[in-house]
């Protein structure tokens, strides 16, 4: 029974869970996750706090980022579909943030969101998933909302990591947000920009200031990048795989 469009629970074959004890936020992918049947009605959703729709519409649209960030090639109807769901998920963002109650604009962020994770938008392609990683440590840490964890950190892990393939960047710029410069790079921090500017229009944050946890000292951003990468032990995602010393850099960036 959906009461909130954000994590796809409803379609998707994952699951997350916070360890109080240790501050360690983990998840697990198993089809056995997947409901075997979901009720979604708009209406169970106009009661939301703002912050909580903003949240929402987040995580929706980090489900498909993080899946259309990738090197594999030739998906054209899989990027279709992820380019239009960012699109429509932005657009209806701006609505129900204003109106609550809009059945229409309710119900398809709530579409969006089930489409969002069951696994479509990524379809055919090595999904990437390094914002979450880098989130569940904040969220771990802080106890912060997941979707402001992600906004807060997308716009420093692209311009971290957009040089792997900016004409990647530039084609999400071009399809996404209809910007297009003659200079490829000009063309792809654009594209980061107005995302990052996006989460900021629906008053989620876009560093660790906004989040509300402060800029954070030398030891805490240590933490951080530790617990991520396992205390050195392991990478994480796929458009450019991130050592412990990327996940720190990345977290400074974000330390504003």
């Amino acid at each position: 029974m959906l009461t909130i469009s954000a994590a796809g629970s409803e379609t998707s074959n994952s699951a997350v869970l916070t360890n109080e004890e240790t501050g360690k936020k983990a998840g697990i992918n198993t089809d056995f996750n997947r409901p075997c049947f979901a009720v979604m009605n708009p209406e169970l959703t106009y009661t939301l706090p703002e912050r909580q729709i903003a949240c929402g519409i987040t995580d929706i649209m980090m489900h498909t980022l993080d899946r259309y960030f990738t090197h594999t090639k030739g998906n054209e109807m899989t990027d279709a579909i992820a380019e239009v769901l960012l699109k429509n998920v932005a657009k209806n963002g701006r609505i129900v943030l204003d109106k609550h109650d809009d059945y229409e604009a309710m119900s398809e962020i709530m579409w969006c969101g089930s489409l969002s994770h069951n696994g479509l938008t990524g379809l055919g392609a090595e999904i990437d998933f390094a914002t979450h990683k880098l989130g569940h440590e904040l969220s771990g840490k802080f106890d912060v909302p997941h979707g402001a964890s992600l906004s807060a950190l997308w716009a420093s892990w692209a311009r971290y990591v957009y040089k792997e393939e900016p004409q990647r960047f530039a084609i999400f710029a071009e399809r996404v947000w209809g910007i297009h410069h003659e200079d490829l790079n000009e063309t792809a921090l654009a594209g980061i920009a107005a995302t990052e500017a996006y989460f900021a229009s629906i008053h989620m944050p876009t560093n660790f200031s906004e989040l509300g946890i402060g800029k954070q000292d030398e030891k805490s951003l240590q933490y951080l990048a530790d617990r991520c990468s396992d205390y050195g032990k392991k990478t994480v995602a796929n458009f450019k795989k991130l050592t412990r010393e990327d996940m720190y850099n990345i977290y400074k960036m974000a330390n504003k």
